[in-house]
């Protein structure tokens, strides 16, 4: 039983929750760039909200299956296809033995996830199975995909057919609003640096990748902010180095930095950072402790309503 790859797309791994509790070791945690788009997926599955997936980042693969099984499309919104049939993201599809699963144009967002009712069958690497692409570890052969690849499958099952209700879809077409708590450092920036921080004048870089997103727009002043000794990062972190080009640290990025941080993203909003293309141009959001946490619940309650409000479908 195997999934094999056709097309590879520009960089599609096998992703799950990732690593973390490794950054004492300099290995971040990895995994999935959207773990609500991913937990999404499995949900409709039935699976577990972590269960291994395949991450298509911005253009997309195209795939052979080897046995009868079911998947579900989150995330990013590309343009579908089974066999030659057009399909859509947020439902149950059946895939049969020789079925193939095509990628097209990005619609919108960056990343999308094809959840599997079946088990990859590949060794976990410190508990993981997903793909750390900077550590070299995990997946396969820790790299993305090629053409070629088969990856091995047990456990294939048919779920029953449903789909997400409307109201519950993620919609990626807005301006990406990312909410942030300070920053340990963000005392040390002036008023003029806050104002252009908050003022929306940010594009995402191509330079960015899946150790940092990288930021583009009006350099931010630092020439007064004192040097600072390297410490702890982590995911969603906002650091401004001497050019003054915000970087955001992503789900692979270094564990240690030495640049003032002045935001840090709120755990909430990670998942967004994953569906953030080349280009985009979003804005910035201040919002205390207290808040951060009312949003993380809300989010946590909004995953668990839909498991319970998913569609049959006739």
């Amino acid at each position: 039983m195997t999934l094999r790859i056709l097309k590879p797309g520009l960089q599609t791994t096998i992703q799950d929750t990732g690593r973390p509790g490794n950054l004492y070791w300099g290995l971040s945690s990895g995994g999935a760039a959207d773990t609500f788009a991913m937990a999404l997926g499995n949900r409709l599955l039935g699976n577990p909200d972590g269960h291994p997936c395949l991450e298509v980042t911005l253009t997309g693969p195209e795939i052979e299956f080897g046995e009868d099984l079911s998947v579900a499309i989150t995330g990013a919104h590309f343009a579908l296809f089974h066999n030659d049939r057009a399909i859509a993201n947020d439902e149950v599809i059946q895939m049969y033995r020789g079925d193939t699963l095509r990628f097209g144009a990005l619609r919108s967002g960056a990343r999308a996830y094809i959840a599997l009712a079946g088990e990859i069958d590949i060794t976990a690497t410190l508990g993981s199975r997903s793909t750390h692409v900077v550590a070299g570890i995990g997946g396969m052969q820790g790299r993305p995909l090629q053409a070629g690849d088969q990856i091995p499958l047990r456990s294939c099952r048919s779920a029953p057919p449903r789909r997400l209700p409307p109201q519950y879809r993620l919609d990626y077409r807005a301006r990406p609003l990312l909410r942030v708590v300070p920053g340990l450092e963000q005392h040390y920036f002036s008023t003029t640096a806050h104002e252009q921080f908050y003022g929306g004048g940010f594009t995402v870089s191509p330079q960015s990748n899946r150790m940092g997103i990288r930021l583009a727009g009006e350099s931010l002043p630092v020439e007064n902010i004192p040097q600072q000794i390297s410490s702890a990062l982590c995911p969603g972190t906002v650091q401004v180095p001497p050019n003054g080009q915000p970087i955001i640290s992503f789900v692979e990025g270094q564990t240690i930095g030495g640049y003032p941080r002045i935001a840090h993203v709120i755990s909430a909003d990670l998942h967004r950072l994953g569906q953030l293309a080349p280009g985009s141009r979003l804005d910035f959001e201040s919002v205390d402790i207290d808040t951060a946490h009312r949003i993380l619940r809300d989010k946590s309650r909004l995953l668990t309503e839909l498991s319970e409000f998913t569609d049959e479908v006739e």
